[in-house]
């Protein structure tokens, strides 16, 4: 069969096409360009948290610091900052501050401002469990209180149990002695859209003297927190809580039982 000049050019045209198109598929020539692929966002090194709080009480363990019990006097305003840094392989660095702010009593810091912690330290992450020891020095007025704190949370996004280890190993306030306590809690939580419930329970034993008391059973605590997401990095929330303490453990509590609140902003960047 003859072919003309012109069959033999649209012959030739159609495998150009063919070639071209098999080229760009890869599937032969295997110089095709690899799919764009977009890079993960980098863990920025340094992130923290400020958080502006208005609590009704002033709970230190079960410590009803202030007194309030069930009278709910002025509300305390309680300032925190803290900022993490991402030391790679699973490792954090970790310093903050809080303070708390009131009238209720004379102050040689100022400005109302009765108490000022800080502390810093280090936090392990693997998979969903995390390790956190930190050094605290609570300072108020003259007096300060050395603390040092160990963690353990397992985040399984159910129950979210934890154990702290809070051991005073310095105190300069007659009648309270160094000493240890032994915390164990659950805080399981529900997002809805923006909004979070949290509802954190949680018991606490003392050593002898810690609070000024007996070894025992001290405190134990059930509340419920609600989150609501103003943006990425602004959150607004409220939270109540039921309070039992044990009178021989916390003798200082004008109460034994008492109902405490809070509210707030948190802002994270």
């Amino acid at each position: 069969m003859k072919m003309t000049h012109t069959t033999l050019a649209l012959i030739a045209a159609a495998a150009g096409i063919l070639s071209s198109t098999d080229a760009v598929a890869g599937t032969k020539s295997g110089k095709a360009p690899a799919p764009a692929v977009t890079p993960a966002p980098e863990t920025p090194f340094v992130t923290g948290t400020l958080g502006l709080t208005v609590n009704t009480h002033f709970n230190s363990y079960g410590q009803d610091i202030w007194g309030a019990g069930n009278s709910f006097s002025d509300p305390l305003f309680n300032p925190m900052l803290e900022l993490n840094f991402d030391l790679g392989g699973g490792w954090t660095g970790i310093i903050g501050t809080w303070w708390d702010v009131n009238d209720n009593a004379p102050t040689t810091i100022g400005s109302s401002i009765q108490e000022i912690d800080v502390w810093g330290g280090f936090a392990y992450t693997m998979d969903k469990w995390k390790f956190t020891l930190l050094y605290q020095s609570w300072n108020y007025a003259s007096q300060i209180e050395h603390i040092v704190d160990f963690k353990i949370a397992y985040n399984d996004g159910v129950l979210n149990p934890f154990l702290m280890l809070h051991g005073r190993v310095g105190i300069e306030i007659p009648g309270f002695d160094e000493g240890l306590v032994t915390q164990l809690g659950i805080g399981p939580s529900k997002t809805v859209g923006d909004f979070t419930f949290t509802f954190p329970v949680s018991v606490s034993f003392d050593t002898d003297g810690f609070h000024s008391g007996d070894a025992g059973f001290a405190w134990a605590q059930a509340g419920v927190n609600i989150t609501y997401a103003i943006s990425k990095h602004l959150s607004m929330g409220v939270g109540v809580a039921y309070n039992y303490t044990n009178s021989d453990v916390i003798p200082t509590n004008p109460d034994e039982s008492f109902v405490s609140g809070s509210a707030g902003l948190t802002i994270t960047f």
